[in-house]
């Protein structure tokens, strides 16, 4: 495990012993968690989107990655090989110094940049989502890096952006959803905010 994910590892599992549940959507960079992440943190992890109550909303949540029909298609050949046993194996002989080293330089561009479509990809998934006849009323994506919340279809798209860019996050309440920005030394601001749809 990389020295840099110690604390927020630490954090989570602190959450679970707390008795909040927690929910972990593995997606492009963390894609290998599987069994220790839910030993180590007692997470419940998962490579699939998950749809289901929070709160009072009716939730569908994915990370995002390989979503796009078109835009993804050649990612979701490489993430077929990457998510192969056979690679997870193999990397797993590797010295963790050199395999960290290996997976921070082959990832480091899409951690620093968002979404060449400004978002409008997954935007565009999360709308067909929320207006489908049995579709939920809450959409939440993350993978564009590109932080939103608006009304669509018959609910609410929402994306946090990347806190290492935006420092922004979303709380949901019963009969809302606020996109919120951390401004350092404890402030918050609230940047908009939406009403659940009845």
């Amino acid at each position: 495990m990389p020295r840099t994910g110690f604390r927020v590892l630490a954090a989570l599992a602190d959450l679970r012993d707390a008795g909040i549940p927690v929910l972990w959507i593995g997606g492009n960079h963390d894609c290998w968690g599987g069994n220790a992440l839910e030993q180590e943190t007692g997470a419940t992890y998962t490579l699939t989107q998950w749809r289901g109550p929070i709160g009072t909303w009716d939730a569908l949540l994915a990370h995002g990655d390989g979503l796009r029909a078109k835009e993804d298609a050649p990612y979701r050949r490489l993430r077929t090989v990457l998510r192969h046993p056979w690679s997870i194996a193999a990397y797993s002989w590797l010295h963790p110094d050199f395999a960290t080293r290996v997976a921070m330089r082959s990832s480091q561009t899409s951690r620093k940049g968002r979404a060449l479509d400004g978002g409008s990809g997954l935007l565009a998934v999360g709308t067909a989502a929320l207006s489908a006849p049995d579709g939920p009323h809450l959409v939440l994506h993350g993978h564009s890096h590109v932080p939103t919340l608006v009304a669509a279809g018959r609910g609410v798209y929402g994306n946090a952006g990347a806190w290492y860019l935006d420092h922004q996050f979303l709380v949901i309440e019963d009969d809302r959803i606020s996109r919120r920005q951390w401004t350092g030394a404890g402030g918050i601001d609230v940047i908009d905010s939406l009403a659940r749809p009845d």
